[in-house]
């Protein structure tokens, strides 16, 4: 049985053209769909969690993890005795030692003038300067 349209004929450009060799394309890649399954019967698949389960990001099984409920958008606070600047430097509440970060030992001028030797631009000088005048 030809699908062959009679207003334009077999093949040709435009939207009357229709195709003479029956070609269906089962995925977009030929035989992605054998060489998957292959891959997916090949060996037998683990039935307990290991350590390369929680390498690259992988999501971590929800069977394992207990479930915390959503917080909404707009759902009143958890802490309403909180101030809203807690962790910034500015405001009420605790600064940024709240965070317990741990400061840099040493300055960046000092890491700058390490370098001046090797500067060949220009551009570690005028860093350099800058982080003087900053004091840092």
């Amino acid at each position: 049985m030809s699908m062959m349209n009679p207003l334009a004929g077999p093949a040709g450009p435009g939207k009357f053209s229709t195709r003479t060799d029956n070609l269906q394309m089962g995925s977009t890649a030929y035989g992605e769909g054998k060489e998957t399954a292959a891959i997916n019967t090949g060996a037998p698949k683990s039935k307990t969690r290991g350590i390369a389960d929680n390498v690259g990001g992988r999501p971590v099984s929800t069977v394992d993890v207990p479930q915390e409920p959503v917080t909404s958008l707009y759902a009143p606070s958890e802490r309403p005795n909180e101030p809203v600047t807690a962790g910034v430097d500015i405001g009420a509440g605790a600064g940024s030692e709240a965070l317990m970060m741990a400061k840099p030992a040493d300055k960046l001028s000092d890491t700058l003038a390490l370098m001046l030797p090797y500067d060949t631009t220009g551009e570690i000088t005028i860093l350099y300067q800058d982080a003087l005048a900053r004091g840092n």
